[in-house]
Protein backbone atom coordinates (compact mmCIF):
# COMPACT_ATOMS: atom_id res chain seq x y z
CA UNK A 1 0.00 0.00 0.00
CA UNK A 2 1.21 3.48 -1.03
CA UNK A 3 0.48 6.73 0.36
CA UNK A 4 -0.81 7.66 3.88
CA UNK A 5 -3.76 8.23 5.84
CA UNK A 6 -4.71 10.94 6.51
CA UNK A 7 -6.82 13.05 9.14
CA UNK A 8 -7.66 16.45 9.04
CA UNK A 9 -8.69 18.64 11.46
CA UNK A 10 -8.59 21.62 10.15
CA UNK A 11 -10.64 24.55 11.40
CA UNK A 12 -11.39 25.08 7.30
CA UNK A 13 -14.00 22.36 8.11
CA UNK A 14 -15.20 23.73 11.24
CA UNK A 15 -18.16 26.65 9.63
CA UNK A 16 -19.17 24.25 6.56
CA UNK A 17 -22.62 22.94 6.41
CA UNK A 18 -22.93 18.69 5.46
CA UNK A 19 -25.82 19.85 3.34
CA UNK A 20 -24.59 19.97 -0.07
CA UNK A 21 -26.45 22.82 -1.45
CA UNK A 22 -25.89 24.81 1.46
CA UNK A 23 -21.93 24.00 1.42
CA UNK A 24 -22.28 25.31 -2.25
CA UNK A 25 -23.74 28.29 -1.94
CA UNK A 26 -21.51 29.36 0.92
CA UNK A 27 -18.64 28.30 -1.57
CA UNK A 28 -20.40 30.96 -4.18
CA UNK A 29 -20.64 33.99 -1.79
CA UNK A 30 -16.34 32.83 -1.23
CA UNK A 31 -13.80 35.93 -0.12
CA UNK A 32 -11.44 33.72 1.73
CA UNK A 33 -8.65 34.70 -0.61
CA UNK A 34 -8.19 37.46 -2.99
CA UNK A 35 -9.43 35.43 -6.23
CA UNK A 36 -12.63 36.45 -5.66
CA UNK A 37 -11.54 40.09 -6.90
CA UNK A 38 -11.12 38.45 -10.78
CA UNK A 39 -13.13 35.66 -10.78
CA UNK A 40 -16.27 35.39 -13.20
CA UNK A 41 -17.86 32.53 -11.55
CA UNK A 42 -17.32 30.61 -8.22
CA UNK A 43 -16.15 26.54 -9.89
CA UNK A 44 -17.77 24.19 -7.38
CA UNK A 45 -18.00 21.48 -9.39
CA UNK A 46 -20.67 19.03 -10.95
CA UNK A 47 -22.16 15.71 -11.32
CA UNK A 48 -23.62 12.82 -9.39
CA UNK A 49 -23.41 13.42 -5.69
CA UNK A 50 -23.49 9.74 -4.78
CA UNK A 51 -20.95 9.20 -7.06
CA UNK A 52 -18.35 5.95 -6.61
CA UNK A 53 -15.68 7.73 -8.83
CA UNK A 54 -14.49 11.28 -8.12
CA UNK A 55 -12.09 13.30 -10.35
CA UNK A 56 -10.26 16.08 -8.67
CA UNK A 57 -8.19 18.53 -10.93
CA UNK A 58 -6.34 22.04 -10.15
CA UNK A 59 -7.77 25.04 -10.66
CA UNK A 60 -10.90 26.65 -13.32
CA UNK A 61 -9.41 27.81 -16.18
CA UNK A 62 -10.92 30.60 -18.87
CA UNK A 63 -13.79 28.90 -20.07
CA UNK A 64 -14.78 27.27 -16.79
CA UNK A 65 -15.00 30.57 -14.73
CA UNK A 66 -16.66 31.93 -17.91
CA UNK A 67 -19.71 29.05 -17.62
CA UNK A 68 -19.29 28.28 -13.94
CA UNK A 69 -18.55 24.60 -14.66
CA UNK A 70 -15.55 22.35 -13.96
CA UNK A 71 -13.75 21.30 -17.22
CA UNK A 72 -15.91 22.56 -20.46
CA UNK A 73 -12.69 23.47 -22.09
CA UNK A 74 -10.21 21.93 -24.98
CA UNK A 75 -9.04 19.51 -21.70
CA UNK A 76 -13.30 19.16 -20.54
CA UNK A 77 -13.54 17.65 -24.13
CA UNK A 78 -10.42 15.12 -23.56
CA UNK A 79 -11.69 14.32 -20.17
CA UNK A 80 -15.29 13.74 -21.75
CA UNK A 81 -13.37 11.00 -24.20
CA UNK A 82 -11.82 9.75 -21.66
CA UNK A 83 -14.01 8.57 -19.02
CA UNK A 84 -16.17 7.53 -22.71
CA UNK A 85 -13.02 5.24 -23.23
CA UNK A 86 -14.05 3.49 -19.62
CA UNK A 87 -17.77 3.33 -20.25
CA UNK A 88 -18.33 6.15 -18.02
CA UNK A 89 -20.12 9.74 -18.10
CA UNK A 90 -19.52 12.61 -16.30
CA UNK A 91 -23.11 12.05 -14.96
CA UNK A 92 -21.50 8.63 -13.77
CA UNK A 93 -18.79 10.84 -11.46
CA UNK A 94 -18.33 13.87 -9.58
CA UNK A 95 -15.66 16.52 -11.24
CA UNK A 96 -14.61 19.39 -9.15
CA UNK A 97 -11.19 21.25 -8.55
CA UNK A 98 -8.70 22.27 -5.82
CA UNK A 99 -9.27 25.85 -6.22
CA UNK A 100 -12.55 26.73 -6.91
CA UNK A 101 -12.14 30.11 -8.91
CA UNK A 102 -9.65 31.07 -11.95
CA UNK A 103 -6.10 31.64 -10.55
CA UNK A 104 -5.66 34.87 -13.33
CA UNK A 105 -3.96 34.34 -16.14
CA UNK A 106 -4.13 30.49 -15.46
CA UNK A 107 -0.99 30.45 -13.36
CA UNK A 108 -0.39 27.76 -10.31
CA UNK A 109 -2.25 28.13 -7.63
CA UNK A 110 -0.46 30.36 -5.06
CA UNK A 111 0.05 28.11 -1.10
CA UNK A 112 -2.14 30.61 0.82
CA UNK A 113 -4.95 30.02 -2.21
CA UNK A 114 -5.04 26.21 -1.61
CA UNK A 115 -5.05 26.58 2.12
CA UNK A 116 -8.18 29.53 2.24
CA UNK A 117 -10.07 27.06 -0.20
CA UNK A 118 -9.07 23.78 1.00
CA UNK A 119 -12.41 23.18 3.42
CA UNK A 120 -14.03 23.01 0.45
CA UNK A 121 -12.40 20.16 -1.26
CA UNK A 122 -12.67 18.46 1.82
CA UNK A 123 -16.25 19.03 2.67
CA UNK A 124 -17.43 17.69 -0.60
CA UNK A 125 -15.39 14.53 -0.75
CA UNK A 126 -16.70 13.76 3.15
CA UNK A 127 -20.15 14.27 1.77
CA UNK A 128 -19.99 12.63 -1.49
CA UNK A 129 -17.57 9.77 0.45
CA UNK A 130 -16.46 8.12 -2.89
CA UNK A 131 -14.47 5.12 -3.45
CA UNK A 132 -12.24 6.03 -5.57
CA UNK A 133 -10.42 9.15 -6.59
CA UNK A 134 -8.78 10.10 -9.98
CA UNK A 135 -6.54 12.78 -8.94
CA UNK A 136 -5.71 14.50 -12.25
CA UNK A 137 -2.10 16.13 -11.99
CA UNK A 138 0.62 17.61 -9.50
CA UNK A 139 -1.54 19.80 -7.61
CA UNK A 140 -4.37 17.15 -7.28
CA UNK A 141 -2.07 14.14 -6.08
CA UNK A 142 -0.02 16.31 -3.71
CA UNK A 143 -3.08 18.22 -1.80
CA UNK A 144 -4.77 14.42 -1.39
CA UNK A 145 -1.68 12.40 -0.78
CA UNK A 146 1.27 15.37 0.51
CA UNK A 147 3.27 13.59 -2.08
CA UNK A 148 4.97 16.25 -4.30
CA UNK A 149 7.98 13.90 -6.34
CA UNK A 150 7.81 13.55 -10.18
CA UNK A 151 4.12 11.74 -11.01
CA UNK A 152 5.55 9.35 -13.56
CA UNK A 153 7.25 8.02 -10.21
CA UNK A 154 4.29 7.41 -8.36
CA UNK A 155 1.58 7.08 -11.91
CA UNK A 156 0.85 3.54 -11.61
CA UNK A 157 0.10 3.15 -7.79
CA UNK A 158 -2.95 3.35 -5.73
CA UNK A 159 -2.66 6.27 -3.08
CA UNK A 160 -4.81 6.60 -0.51
CA UNK A 161 -6.89 9.51 1.34
CA UNK A 162 -8.30 8.77 4.73
CA UNK A 163 -8.91 5.08 3.39
CA UNK A 164 -10.34 6.20 -0.27
CA UNK A 165 -8.67 5.11 -3.31
CA UNK A 166 -6.56 7.51 -5.32
CA UNK A 167 -4.97 6.71 -8.76
CA UNK A 168 -2.58 9.59 -9.44
CA UNK A 169 -2.64 10.44 -13.18
CA UNK A 170 -1.89 13.42 -15.55
CA UNK A 171 -3.84 16.56 -16.00
CA UNK A 172 -5.79 16.26 -19.69
CA UNK A 173 -4.35 19.67 -20.24
CA UNK A 174 -0.89 18.11 -19.92
CA UNK A 175 -1.64 15.25 -22.39
CA UNK A 176 -2.75 17.52 -24.86
CA UNK A 177 0.74 19.29 -25.19
CA UNK A 178 2.62 16.21 -24.06
CA UNK A 179 0.71 13.50 -26.04
CA UNK A 180 3.79 10.81 -25.50
CA UNK A 181 2.06 10.79 -22.30
CA UNK A 182 -1.30 9.58 -23.50
CA UNK A 183 -0.14 5.72 -23.01
CA UNK A 184 0.69 6.21 -19.26
CA UNK A 185 -2.75 7.87 -18.52
CA UNK A 186 -4.73 5.06 -20.40
CA UNK A 187 -2.94 2.31 -18.17
CA UNK A 188 -4.13 4.83 -15.46
CA UNK A 189 -8.05 4.98 -16.95
CA UNK A 190 -7.83 1.21 -16.82
CA UNK A 191 -6.72 0.83 -12.97
CA UNK A 192 -9.61 3.05 -12.49
CA UNK A 193 -11.81 1.23 -14.55
CA UNK A 194 -11.05 -1.98 -12.73
CA UNK A 195 -11.01 -0.36 -8.61
CA UNK A 196 -14.21 0.69 -10.19
CA UNK A 197 -15.77 -2.55 -11.44
CA UNK A 198 -14.31 -3.84 -7.80
CA UNK A 199 -16.39 -1.22 -5.92
CA UNK A 200 -19.83 -2.63 -7.30
CA UNK A 201 -18.83 -5.79 -6.21
CA UNK A 202 -21.46 -7.15 -3.46
CA UNK A 203 -19.48 -7.18 -0.35
CA UNK A 204 -19.50 -10.96 0.68
CA UNK A 205 -19.14 -11.35 4.52
CA UNK A 206 -17.63 -15.00 6.08
CA UNK A 207 -20.47 -16.95 8.13
CA UNK A 208 -19.30 -16.72 11.52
Amino acid sequence: MLGKEFLFFNRENIDLPDDFKELQLQCESCKRCSLFKTRRNVVFGKGNKNAILMLIGEAPGEKEDIKGEPFVGAAGELLTKMLKAINLTRDDVYIANVLKCRPPGNRDPKPEEIEACKGYLFKQIEIINPKIILALGRYAIKFLTDYSGPLSAIRGNVLYYKGIKVVPTYHPAALIYHQEWKRGSWEDLKLARRLYDEALKPQIHPVK
